[in-house]
């Protein structure tokens, strides 16, 4: 099984159930856990049509509860200004093409990302090989075809800007994709990590149902450069956020939290990357085509 750095309990972001189906990070950034992921939304209650911001697109048949989330929280045909991507992964997009298309609302992602995005390319087959756990044996059943909405994708703003998130910038932090990126506020530390770093052990269907407080690298069996993911997390450690909301597993925040990234960050290759696998000494990499494949 995969290792971990243990958290303390009380850096746990506890928040009851709201009446919208989701749970506050803060004031105007709420989440919504569809079965193995996250799905963020971003804006304050009441924000109204094109005054809100989805962050990620969920697994396939989450498309109801996401217009439920936006009808409740933020008003009657309540349309998203943006969709932003951390990255193309099938359970960070899963309802993406149906949602674009639907609200007709444009999708920002990193353009490494884009191959994956605009129907061009597949990404590298999954290695059921590291981390052990139900997940991880299941990898090579997970969809890795593109998803198509070039009708409605962009790629982020070089200047590091988020559109329609003022005060936020994005940061490239590729290792489990080569073009993933995190969402970051320094106004008050807030991350939101996609999935460089994760708070649950996503290899084993256990952990990804009880998500005890911990701190893991990416899930093992979908990255596919190690080395840059280690420094993807010690980027993002270097930031010392006072909460951040992963790709999967509950929000942290405080001290602990940064406490245990940088122990991530230090100790990555012990504790995150595993010992051999297929991108262990052989990485898919954005530069020489290999993270690329024939759809």
């Amino acid at each position: 099984m995969a290792q971990q750095v243990p958290v303390d309990a009380t850096a746990q972001i506890e928040t009851p159930l709201g009446a919208d189906g989701t749970h506050t990070i803060t004031e105007d950034l709420v989440y919504q856990r569809h079965a193995i992921v996250n799905v963020i939304f971003h804006g304050p209650p009441g924000a109204g049509d094109r005054g809100w911001t989805l962050i990620d697109a969920g697994i396939m048949g989450s498309k109801s509860a996401i217009r439920k989330v936006a009808e409740q929280r933020f008003g009657p045909n309540a349309r998203p200004a943006a969709i932003v991507l951390t990255h193309g992964h099938f359970d960070h997009v899963g309802v993406v093409e149906d949602l674009a298309r639907e609200w007709d609302v444009p999708v920002w992602a990193h353009p490494l990302e884009r191959p994956y995005l605009d129907g061009s390319a597949s990404y590298p087959p999954p290695d059921p090989s590291v981390g052990g756990g139900l997940m991880a044996r299941l990898s090579p059943l997970y969809p890795l075809a593109p998803v198509d909405v070039s009708a409605h994708l962009r790629d982020l703003p070089e200047d590091g800007s988020v559109p329609s998130m003022p005060g936020w910038r994005w940061i490239h932090v590729p290792g489990h994709s080569v073009g993933q990126v995190a969402l970051w506020r320094e106004a008050d530390r807030t991350l939101i990590a996609g999935d460089a770093f994760v708070t649950t052990a996503q290899e084993s269907a256990y952990a990804v149902i009880v998500q005890e407080p911990e701190i893991h690298g990416p899930p093992m069996y979908l990255t596919t450069d190690w080395e840059a993911a280690g420094r993807s997390v010690a980027i993002l450690a270097a930031l010392e956020p006072e909460r951040a909301i992963t790709g999967h597993g509950r929000p942290l925040e405080g001290p602990a939290l940064r406490e245990a990234l940088h122990l991530l960050a230090d100790r990555f290759d012990a504790v995150a990357m595993p010992r051999q696998g297929m991108y262990v000494d052989e990485p898919a990499r954005a530069e020489d085509g290999s993270a690329y494949k024939e759809p």
